[in-house]
């Protein structure tokens, strides 16, 4: 079972140090994309761990873009012209595991071949998602008045349509998807690049784009509708809850493999805890499980 975790970060590379450290293993790499606003510096160093690579094209990467959408397909292209992986994990540079490396492994070894994801319908669940694909939007191309145009430009223009009858879903971003999915996702964009175009002018796109290509091809039946992320969204704000100590009961509890978001700066004893956690499962797993792996 080989994985390549694709890590999206803009910043904080002393946690993205100790996220790569805990996700080390001998069939893991790691491929870091890097928000071109952020000088890439003081990133260099993690290429010393090993089995770690730099994204490159890198892209400017703009809150609610496609742009984070390219960064992503970006890593993926790099990936899959790096060596043969059985699955790719997208993770932020704020994530954390929950679960020690060998339990991580082992459960994408025991479930291959499918996308886990979280999604639901935009025309009868997520809703509020319509205005999204509906309308315009110029969020890559900032500039004084980008926002009003657009609105103008959604106003005289008929509501946009989802091209080739594709049925949107989604939620949220991350995911953990089998590479057979990503090369046909891949091959897809080739053939028919309309789709980005299209995406290109909706509004936070990366939390539905991969669904609904994967949603509308032939491997609908792969997508699982758990995307194996702890996130608390109870706070109401754009961006999930900050995760501390006091989070630890529900962390251990919610039989997710990662979470986030973690900010060392504000609660570093979480991470400490989790990092025993795993320790405490690595002592208590009989040896011939690990030699399994």
């Amino acid at each position: 079972m080989r994985i390549a975790h694709l890590i999206l970060t803009h910043g904080n590379p002393e946690h993205l140090h100790r996220l790569i450290k805990r996700l080390q293993h001998k069939n893991a790499d790691f491929f870091i994309h890097v928000d071109l606003k952020t000088d890439i510096n003081p990133f260099l160093h993690l290429e010393n761990l090993g089995q770690v690579y730099f994204v490159r094209p890198r892209v400017n990467v703009y809150w609610g873009g496609y742009s984070i959408v390219e960064a992503t397909l970006n890593g993926i292209d790099c990936l899959l012209q790096n060596k043969r992986y059985d699955y790719i994990n997208l993770l932020s540079g704020q994530d954390y595991p929950l679960k020690d490396t060998y339990t991580i492994h082992k459960f994408l070894k025991d479930n291959p071949g499918k996308v886990f994801t979280e999604f639901q319908s935009i025309d009868n669940e997520w809703t509020e998602a319509i205005p999204r694909i509906k309308k315009y939007f110029l969020t890559d191309t900032p500039f004084i008045g980008s926002t009003f145009l657009a609105n103008i430009i959604s106003t005289l223009m008929p509501a946009r349509k989802l091209p080739k009858g594709m049925v949107g879903v989604g939620r949220s971003q991350w995911f953990t998807m089998s590479t057979l999915h990503a090369n046909n996702l891949v091959d897809y964009l080739l053939d028919y690049p309309e789709i980005q175009q299209y995406f290109k002018h909706t509004w936070g796109s990366d939390e539905f784009f991969f669904q609904t290509m994967i949603y509308n091809s032939d491997y609908k039946s792969d997508m699982v509708n758990n995307n194996l992320r702890y996130i608390d969204w109870s706070e109401g704000k754009a961006s999930p809850k900050t995760l501390t100590i006091d989070d630890a009961d529900k962390l251990l509890k919610s039989g997710k493999l990662f979470a986030r978001k973690f900010d060392s700066k504000i609660d570093s004893k979480i991470l400490d805890y989790l990092d025993e956690q795993a320790a405490i499962a690595v002592r208590n797993r009989p040896p011939e499980e690990e030699e399994e792996d």
